[in-house]
């Protein structure tokens, strides 16, 4: 087989794996965009099941959990153009596919990548899918019970003060949570990547310990980044919960280590 073959059937295998990573997003994007989730109760235990009903889907009934949940008192949640609000729904129908399809989005990168990885990494691989989505998960609801609503109120007070009535456009409200729902998702991540990359031997414990300044000022800056306003104030609600879990991290692959020297 010559080295262009070797490639061509490469991308092809890539293709296949991102086609079936797209189809299951889609598919779970489509379900919550079709059906409600109808509660019911049993033997005193509420229990959901879904019902058709387009208009009133899954994503509509967590736009509205949102709304309630997030949205400060005196802030309006409106929609300025036709279509804004099935957008808004539409994105968060496909961040809801990606969480649930995510063991599946692991399986297929994991596999993919699996040829070019050693024995023991192809272990790791496998033990850290499940902690990956558990932390995904624990990411954003650290962020939405715990930052999201703190932050949208603290932005808008500063309306209040001026004695503004603030409109919230539902695109623009969509947009934000989505990208700290993310964004935590993703930061709470730190603490596994950092034990994946120890313990396939890339690197020791006394490197994440010898390079915690400059891990601190590379969060910080990833915090400035990510964060919509230029307050340096929600910059912290990103960077410092990361620089916690860099701590984590740190203090595990370290434990890891040192039961491994006393075995």
């Amino acid at each position: 087989m010559s080295e262009l073959d070797g490639i061509n059937q490469h991308l092809e295998e890539l293709r296949k794996r991102l086609l079936r990573i797209v189809l299951i997003i889609g598919i779970i994007t489509a379900f919550i965009l079709t059906f409600h989730a109808e509660p019911i109760e049993i033997a005193g235990v509420t229990i959901y099941y879904p019902l058709p009903e387009p208009l009133n889907n899954i994503a509509a009934q967590i736009t509205n959990h949102m709304k309630t949940n997030l949205v400060p008192e005196d802030v309006q949640l409106i929609q300025t153009a036709p279509g804004q609000a099935f957008f808004a729904q539409v994105y968060i129908a496909a961040l809801v596919g990606i969480v649930v399809g995510m063991p599946v989005i692991v399986k297929e990168l994991v596999g993919f990548i699996k040829p070019a990885l050693k024995e023991n990494e192809i272990h790791v691989s496998r033990n850290i899918t499940l902690p990956a989505l558990g932390l995904f998960v624990a990411g954003c609801i650290f962020s939405y019970n715990l930052v999201i609503p703190y932050i949208l109120d603290f932005l808008y007070r500063y309306g209040e003060s001026a004695g503004l009535v603030t409109f919230l456009n539902v695109i623009e409200f969509v947009t934000f949570v989505l990208q700290f729902l993310l964004a935590f998702g993703f930061s709470f991540q730190l603490p596994l990547v950092m034990y994946a990359i120890s313990v396939s031997g890339i690197v020791d414990s006394n490197f994440w310990r010898k390079n915690i300044r400059y891990a601190i000022v590379i969060i910080v800056i990833f915090g400035a980044i990510i964060t919509p306003d230029g307050s340096g104030v929600t910059m912290w609600f990103i960077a410092g919960p990361m620089i916690a879990l860099y701590g984590i991290g740190m203090a595990v692959i370290e434990r890891k280590e040192r039961k491994k020297l006393n075995t």
